[in-house]
């Protein structure tokens, strides 16, 4: 089952700090005001995958808008390494695409890093495109 987070439980901050440590090597601390700021956020969308009664996967629907139309990204794909390879992924992105279709968003887009090659295959399979371009990332330090 797959559900929108709609409020914080301190379970739901431990179980994606949980999947956020299998998303990336480097260390990431998910706090409660982060959680909190996700989930009050109007523009964004945190989908959970529900598996016997535990959160096994998520991903986030972050839409704006410019002059160019209004846009989507898919953020923070992961499923548990334990449950990996059943489905789980493929339909937490297939109801990524039906709500943003719902909200009216024109256009999708997701990184990931090359080394998720299942990943990979998976979005491609889907219909995303593996565009050619630069993607530019600048931290400034908030």
């Amino acid at each position: 089952m797959i559900y929108e987070a709609t409020a914080y439980t301190p379970e739901l901050l431990d179980r994606l700090q949980a999947l956020l440590d299998q998303l990336t090597p480097a260390p990431i601390l998910f706090t409660e005001e982060m959680l909190r700021a996700v989930i009050d956020d109007p523009s964004s969308h945190l989908y959970l995958y529900l598996h016997e009664e535990q959160v096994v996967g998520m991903t986030t629907l972050g839409i704006y808008y410019s002059p160019t139309g209004s846009k989507g990204w898919i953020e923070d794909v992961v499923v548990d390494d334990r449950v990996r390879g059943l489905g789980y992924g493929k339909a937490l992105v297939e109801h990524v695409l039906t709500e943003a279709h719902r909200l009216g968003v024109r256009q999708l887009m997701l990184t990931s890093n090359p080394l998720r090659v299942a990943a990979n295959r998976l979005y491609q399979a889907m219909g995303f495109e593996k565009r050619e371009t630069n993607c530019y990332k600048m931290d400034i330090g908030l």
